[in-house]
C-alpha cells in the first residue's frame, strides 16, 4: 500500500508523494519504523512514482521509503511554461527530504530522475548519504536528440481506444524501437489516463519536451565529480548508458560503485525488477552498515 502526503515544492508547486509500506506494521511485524533509513525514489521523463512500486515495497521493509510525482508529472501539479527548469526539479526534491524529514536519505533515480539526485547530491551533501544512478548519461544529447523526441511524441496515435491499444503500441508497434517489448508497453499504460475520446498521456508533451530541454545540450560531469557520498550507477545491458561511459562515471565519481542487469533495456527497473534488486540492495545493505 501506499500513502499520499502533499508536499510544496519550489515556486510554491504542489508535489504528490507516495510512502509506502504499512505503518500498522512497523517494529516488531517486520516493516520499516519512522526513524529508519530514508530513501527518496525519482522517476524519469514521462513517470510516476507508482512505476517505483515494487522498489518501494521491497525496501519498506527496512526503510522509509517515499516515491515522488515530479511536477508535470503523476498527480503532482502541471505549473505554465517556464516552471521546468533543472533547478525546480532539483530544489523540488531538497523539498520533499526536508518536509518529510527523509533525510539525510538515499536518492534512487531513473533517468531525468537520476541527474536531479546527483545534482541534489552535489548542492546538499547534508541530506544525501548515498546515491543510485539508474541508465543516467552525464554527456551531453545535444539538439539532435531533441529533435527526434519531438517527432516521437507526434508519432504517437493518440487517443488510444483502449488500454490494450497503449501497451500494444509502445510494446510492440513503435517504430522508433528496434524490438518488441511487454515490460516497455506496461510502463506506459501506467501514465495513461482515460478520457472522454480515449486514452491519453497524463503529462503534457510540451512540458515534457522543455523539461528535456534543459538538461540534454549540457554535460553533467562537474556535478558529478562534486558527489561525495557512495555511489552505485546502474545500467541495463541493453540501455542507453553505455559500458564505457558508465564505467567513466564510476571513475569520476569519488566513491562510486558499478552494476549491470542482463536483458534488461532503459527500463531496468520494470524489465527485469528481481535482477535490479539483487543489484542494489547489497549497496544499500552497505550504507546501512556504516
Amino acid at each position: 500500500m501506499a500513502r499520499r502526503i502533499d508536499v510544496t515544492g519550489a515556486d510554491g508547486v504542489r508535489l504528490a508523494a507516495w510512502e509506502f509500506g504499512d505503518p500498522a506494521k512497523a517494529g516488531a511485524e517486520g516493516g520499516a519504523t519512522p526513524d529508519a533509513p530514508g530513501v527518496l525514489l525519482l522517476h524519469g521523463l514521462m513517470g510516476r512514482a507508482s512505476h517505483w512500486a515494487s522498489t518501494a515495497r521491497r525496501l519498506s521493509a527496512r526503510h522509509r521509503a517515499v516515491a515522488l510525482d515530479q511536477r508535470g508529472h503523476g498527480r503532482s501539479e502541471k505549473p505554465p511554461e517556464g516552471a521546468f527548469t533543472r533547478d525546480a526539479y532539483v530544489d523540488d526534491a531538497e523539498a520533499a527530504l526536508e518536509q518529510l524529514a527523509l533525510g539525510p536519505a538515499v536518492l534512487i533515480g531513473h533517468a531525468m530522475g537520476a541527474l536531479t539526485a546527483w545534482q541534489l547530491a552535489a548542492k546538499r551533501p547534508d541530506l544525501v548519504r548515498g546515491l543510485v544512478i539508474c541508465d543516467m548519461r552525464a554527456s551531453a544529447l545535444g539538439g539532435a536528440s531533441q529533435r527526434e523526441w519531438a517527432e516521437w511524441f507526434t508519432s504517437w496515435p493518440v487517443p488510444f481506444a483502449t488500454l490494450a491499444d497503449v501497451r500494444k503500441w509502445f510494446g510492440e508497434d513503435d517504430p522508433w524501437v528496434e524490438r518488441p517489448n511487454p515490460a516497455r508497453g506496461e510502463f506506459y499504460a501506467e501514465v495513461m489516463a482515460e478520457s472522454p475520446d480515449g486514452w491519453r498521456p497524463v503529462f503534457d508533451p510540451d512540458q515534457m519536451l522543455r523539461s528535456r530541454e534543459t538538461w540534454v545540450h549540457d554535460a553533467h560531469w562537474e556535478e558529478l565529480a562534486q558527489v561525495r557520498c557512495p555511489a552505485l550507477v546502474v545500467r541495463g545491458l541493453d540501455g542507453e548508458l553505455g559500458r564505457a561511459e558508465a564505467q567513466e562515471m564510476v571513475r569520476v565519481l569519488p566513491r562510486g560503485q558499478y552494476a549491470e542487469v542482463a536483458d534488461a533495456g532503459h527500463l531496468v527497473h520494470y524489465d527485469q525488477p528481481e535482477a535490479w534488486l539483487a543489484a542494489i540492495e547489497p549497496f544499500l545493505d552497505s550504507l546501512d552498515g556504516e
